[in-house]
C-alpha cells in the first residue's frame, strides 16, 4: 500500500488542519485517511498493521528480560504477542498466555488463526484467563520452568485493574526479580495513551504508555512500540 506521504507527516498535516479548521484531531485525522481512500483513520492504520507479524522478535530477547510490547489499538500488539508464543514453541519452549482481556476459547481461537502448522503450535500455549492473574499468580504458575521459558501477558495495565491486587510497580518488581532468578523471559502487551496522536513523533516511546496509576517502568529491559505497520525495536 503506498500513502502520498510518511505516517507521520500524515499526522502533522491533520494537527495543523485541526488547529486551522478548528475541528477535533480525530476529525482531521478521519479527513487525511479519506483523502488517502479509506473511511477513516483506523482504517488506514488497521491497514498497515498486518506486517509486523513475522517481527524476528524471539531472537531479539534473552532469558531474564522483561519486553513491553505497545501500540494504540490496531496496530497489531496482540498479533505479534501470539505469535511470540507460537515462534517459541516451535523453536521447543515452554509457552505461557496470561490474558486478563480473552476467554480461553477467544484466545485459542486467535492462536489457531495464526498457528501456519493448523493448529499443533496453539494446543502447546498454556492459557490462563482468571481474574486473580497477578504477579503473585504468575510467578505460582511459572516457577520451576526451564530458563527461555516465555509468557505473555495481556495486557498491563489490568494487572491493578482490582483494588484487592498490589500496585503496578510492586508486581513488575516482582516479576522482574522472578524473571531475573528463573531465567524467563516475560513480554507484556501495553495500551498506549491516545495522546500520542498529537504528537509528531513516528513511534510511541516509554513516556506514552498509558497509566492510570503511576508505575516505574524501568523493570523493562526490551519495548517494541507498534505504529502503522512498523515496529521499533529498542533496549531500555
Amino acid at each position: 500500500m503506498r500513502l502520498s506521504a510518511p505516517v507521520f507527516q500524515l499526522k502533522r498535516k491533520a494537527k495543523l488542519m485541526a488547529r486551522r479548521h478548528g475541528v477535533t484531531l480525530n476529525e482531521a485525522l478521519d479527513q487525511i485517511a479519506r483523502e488517502e481512500g479509506f473511511p477513516r483513520w483506523s482504517a488506514l492504520s488497521a491497514a498497515l498493521s498486518g506486517g509486523t507479524s513475522s517481527l524476528p522478535l524471539l531472537s531479539a530477547l534473552s532469558c531474564g528480560d522483561l519486553l513491553l510490547l505497545a501500540g494504540r489499538p490496531g496496530q497489531g500488539k496482540t498479533k505479534l504477542g501470539l505469535q511470540l508464543l507460537l515462534d517459541a514453541v516451535r523453536e521447543g519452549r515452554q509457552a505461557f498466555l496470561f490474558t486478563l482481556d480473552f476467554t480461553a476459547s477467544q484466545a485459542k481461537k486467535h492462536l489457531q488463526t495464526l498457528d501456519a502448522s493448523g493448529g499443533s503450535l496453539a494446543e502447546s500455549v498454556q492459557i490462563f484467563t482468571s481474574d486473580q492473574i497477578s504477579a503473585e499468580y504468575i510467578v505460582q504458575h511459572m516457577s520451576g520452568q526451564r530458563p527461555g521459558t516465555i509468557a505473555v501477558i495481556d495486557f498491563l495495565q489490568l494487572l491493578e485493574q482490582q483494588r484487592s491486587k498490589p500496585a503496578l510497580s510492586a508486581q513488575l518488581e516482582t516479576l522482574s526479580a522472578f524473571a531475573r532468578g528463573a531465567g524467563v523471559i516475560l513480554g507484556f502487551m501495553s495500551q498506549i495513551d491516545r495522546s500520542y496522536l498529537a504528537s509528531d513523533k513516528e513511534f510511541p516511546g516509554m513516556e506514552d504508555v498509558r497509566l492510570p496509576n503511576h508505575a516505574d517502568l524501568s523493570h523493562f529491559t526490551k519495548a517494541c512500540f507498534l505504529q502503522d505497520g512498523k515496529a521499533h525495536f529498542q533496549a531500555v
